[in-house]
């Protein structure tokens, strides 16, 4: 209880916990490799689909109708019935709207179009909402933050609330905020979405991975992001 009431009065973002050299990285935006996913989204953005209207068509120019949109992910979209996150609503559109087919994850596709908006959104404060038809959801992330899972017997709670600042296999423990995903990992060698991160996670306590686009994933980025309320986003963030 200690810890969490700490990480609620000092949020810290992710590249606050990276080498000199990271963060130099990824406050340059002509050196930040995400970048070329940001450029990619643009491309996307603007181009007609094969079988429906271009993003820009419905949008227009997405540094005015998509300022503070990615802030607000995940949501319940009353549309789709149920919570997604800025992906899963990319998606719908590129599937309802343009009549194309759906995106794949980790898709230079996807990943280009959410990185995109996302950035669009860059330096405003993570501002979700957990109430309403959203609350289920929350629920379900909160639970999964604090369950012990995997061979290591270890829940999220234990690495990123109780030792957060500390150690690790020559790595620092960060609090775990989402706050500059998609981001690019530099042992990846590629922009990554958040999904991709929390897969390896579980895979790292020896855990059965979700699939992507989950229930359990989905719960646990509004978790995270909700927790994260307040920090501005940083994408495409960069990471060791």
């Amino acid at each position: 209880m200690i810890a969490e009431l700490l990480l609620a009065a000092v949020l810290v973002g992710g590249v606050e916990y990276q080498s000199a050299d990271v963060k130099k990285l990824q406050a340059d935006e002509f050196a930040n490799p995400g970048m070329l996913w940001v450029a990619q989204g643009e491309r996307l953005w603007n181009q007609a689909a094969a079988s429906g209207p271009s993003c820009a068509s419905c949008h227009g120019d997405a540094a005015k109708s998509m300022k503070g949109v990615a802030a607000s992910y995940p949501k319940f979209d009353a549309s789709l019935g149920r919570v997604v996150n800025l992906e899963g609503r990319i998606d719908a559109c590129v599937r309802v709207n343009q009549k194309g087919a759906a995106l794949v994850p980790e898709s230079p596709e996807r990943l280009g179009l959410s990185a995109y908006v996302a950035y669009q959104s860059r330096g405003m404060p993570i501002a979700v909402s957990v109430e309403g038809p959203a609350k289920p959801t929350f629920d379900r992330g909160a639970a999964l933050h604090k369950q012990r899972i995997g061979q290591m017997n270890l829940a999220c709670t234990h690495c990123h609330d109780t030792h957060a600042g500390k150690t690790l296999l020559n790595e620092t423990v960060s609090q775990g905020q989402p706050d500059g995903w998609p981001a690019y990992r530099l042992e990846w060698q590629s922009l990554a979405s958040l999904q991709r991160r929390l897969r390896a996670c579980f895979y790292g306590v020896r855990a059965e991975q979700p699939a992507f686009d989950s229930d359990d994933l989905i719960a646990l980025e509004l978790f995270l992001a909700n927790r994260a309320k307040g920090l501005p986003l940083s994408v495409p963030g960069v990471r060791r």
